[in-house]
């Protein structure tokens, strides 16, 4: 595989985490289904193309697959997330957004072959695009790892 073609995908990828938390985000705060919310952004957020700008390509495959996986161990990743923060601050207090990239990176992290450090880096990218002059990122990181050390501690 050439370098271009490696670089491709690899945003092809951190699009779809980017879409992934959205998407999760959007069903806990309208309720949608997962067959809906994954719908539509096939249709209408996967590369197209709007007033406001062009949507990013993203890795369909990988974007379904975290959002799945994301839905189907929730409990256990908001077990892992709340044990992640502060005892006085559990996961349901914590804002919509960050809740639902935790879900998205604990799905990469107890579910899916991502490595723990790749993980991290790609979602506290994601937050640094949801946040970009906020302390969040930092405390995503923190948390991340604390919950990639908990998932997978061989990668340690």
């Amino acid at each position: 595989m050439t370098t271009a073609k490696r670089d491709e995908k690899r945003q092809m990828k951190s699009a779809s985490r980017l879409y992934a938390v959205q998407a999760l985000f959007q069903m806990e705060s309208s309720g949608q289904t997962i067959e809906s919310v994954t719908r539509e952004f096939e249709t209408h957020r996967f590369g197209a193309t709007y007033d406001e700008g062009e949507f990013a390509e993203g890795d369909v495959d990988h974007f379904r697959a975290v959002v799945a996986s994301a839905v189907n161990w929730q409990a256990k990743i908001d077990q892992m997330t709340d044990r992640a923060l502060v005892v006085t601050w559990p996961i349901d207090r914590i804002d919509p957004v960050l809740r639902a990239l935790f879900r998205a990176a604990g799905a990469e992290l107890v579910d899916m072959v991502t490595p723990p450090k790749v993980a991290i880096t790609e979602y506290v990218d994601v937050a640094k695009a949801f946040f970009p002059d906020g302390k969040e990122p930092k405390f995503v990181n923190a948390v991340l790892d604390h919950m990639a050390r908990e998932a997978k501690p061989e990668a340690f």
